[in-house]
């Protein structure tokens, strides 16, 4: 048995502490989750003080989650105490924390993306806007909890897009620079994999839900559900992606002198010109983690060791297909209101994930944009998918909304 800190308090990072867990690990967490609270020690923590925690409490492995603590360097300030943490460096986040260097990247080595401008100057992007056929993609160039991304379908919307972006400063400094990029029109998928130096270790391909709405309909957001297996994506645009985008891209940031050692999320689209590459996470997605680690058979504290040590593992999976639906906040990816009593999570039969929740003299209260997760298993995906909504139906509180159609394009 490990003792394991966990970095991040969302679903993602409950999914992780729950498979941890499951393994027979035990769990610390950084920041507040209920649903971690039930079997782990949730611990607040200034990041500048977590070394000292890390030895103090005899921590063997630290998990990073988010994003941000990536970008921002926490993996190096742990690597220099010589405490053993898993993720990026902050030289290797950058594939994350700048869409614009994750395009010149894929230029320069010849990765398949689409063809794209960055800009800093607001008037002369303005002007490329101007001369450009839509639809048009205009992405903040920083990190925005993925919703820095808009879907220009207008000349009239893609200058409203880059006033909110560059004028507005929806996303703060994330919009300093744009990147716009040609639309790309196919079927996304998500390839994850674990990836040390040279070595890839792919995971399942899944599918999340951007949009807010059913039929794809509103706003981008962090992800509305998420499901598993993909029936229009083939092994052999599983090889393709792996031959052309990840194994490149390994290869590439070692070239660039910045060696990757963590979790490569590609997001990519099945094009009819080939698989293409539209963005990288350097970590686990959300909501694609919490049904990846329910399907994973092989342990996630073994792999994340295997990563540290420059070590291939061979990865096994439960041959059964998976449904997340995410229950979430009204008015989300915008505005929204916090603190509603959510009630019904007892005694369901899937699996749920805390998001965005806190709890309160014993009440479970709404604390986030995307609030739960409801994931299912089944023999099939129609399986799966009754399973889960079956009991999201069971969940009650006044300001929840969800998505009706997840898995509707596999299921057609």
């Amino acid at each position: 048995m490990a003792r394991v800190l966990v970095v991040g308090n969302g679903g993602r990072e409950h999914a992780i502490s729950d498979k941890l867990y499951r393994e027979g690990h035990e769990i610390f967490m950084l920041g507040e989750n209920p649903g971690v609270a039930q079997f782990g020690t949730c611990i607040t923590c200034e990041v500048r003080d977590l070394p000292s925690f890390c030895k103090e409490n005899e921590i063997d492995l630290v998990f990073v989650g988010p994003e941000a603590f990536l970008v921002d360097g926490i993996v190096d300030l742990l690597e220099k105490e010589n405490i053993r943490v898993f993720g990026p460096n902050k030289a290797a986040a950058i594939l994350e924390g700048s869409k614009a260097f994750a395009k010149d990247l894929m230029k320069k080595y010849s990765i398949p993306t689409a063809a794209y401008e960055t800009f800093t100057d607001y008037e002369k992007a303005l002007a490329y806007v101007e001369k450009s056929s839509f639809p048009l993609v205009i992405k903040a160039d920083g990190i925005a909890a993925g919703k820095g991304v808009i879907i220009a379908q207008n000349l009239k919307e893609g200058r409203d897009a880059l006033k909110e972006i560059m004028v507005d400063q929806k996303f703060a400094e994330a919009g300093a620079s744009v990147v716009i990029e040609e639309f790309l029109e196919g079927e996304e998928f998500s390839l994850l994999a674990f990836v040390s130096g040279e070595i890839v270790m792919p995971m399942k391909v899944v599918q999340d839900h951007k949009r807010a709405f059913d039929s794809d309909q509103g706003l981008n957001t962090g992800g509305m559900g998420v499901y598993m297996p993909i029936k229009h994506i083939s092994d052999s645009d599983i090889e393709e992606a792996l031959e052309k985008v990840v194994k490149p891209t390994a290869k590439a940031m070692i070239k660039e002198g910045r060696p990757f050692k963590g979790i490569l999320f590609a997001g990519l689209m099945k094009t009819k010109d080939g698989i293409k590459t539209i963005e990288y996470n350097v970590r686990f997605g959300d909501p694609e983690t919490e049904i990846i680690l329910l399907s994973m058979e092989t342990s996630l504290y073994d792999l994340a060791e295997a990563v540290l040590d420059g070590r291939e593992m061979e990865i096994k999976w439960k041959d059964r297909a998976y449904i997340g639906v995410v229950l979430a906040s009204k008015g989300y990816p915008e505005s929204y209101e916090k603190g509603f009593e959510i009630t019904g999570l007892d005694g369901l039969d899937s699996k749920v994930f805390h998001m965005g929740t806190k709890e309160s003299d014993g009440k479970i209260l709404t604390n986030g944009g995307r609030v739960l997760i409801v994931c299912a298993e089944g023999e099939s995906l129609s399986e799966a998918r009754e399973a889960a909504y079956k009991d999201v139906e069971k969940i009650k509180c006044d300001n929840l909304f969800y998505r009706k159609d997840i898995g509707h394009l596999s299921l057609k």
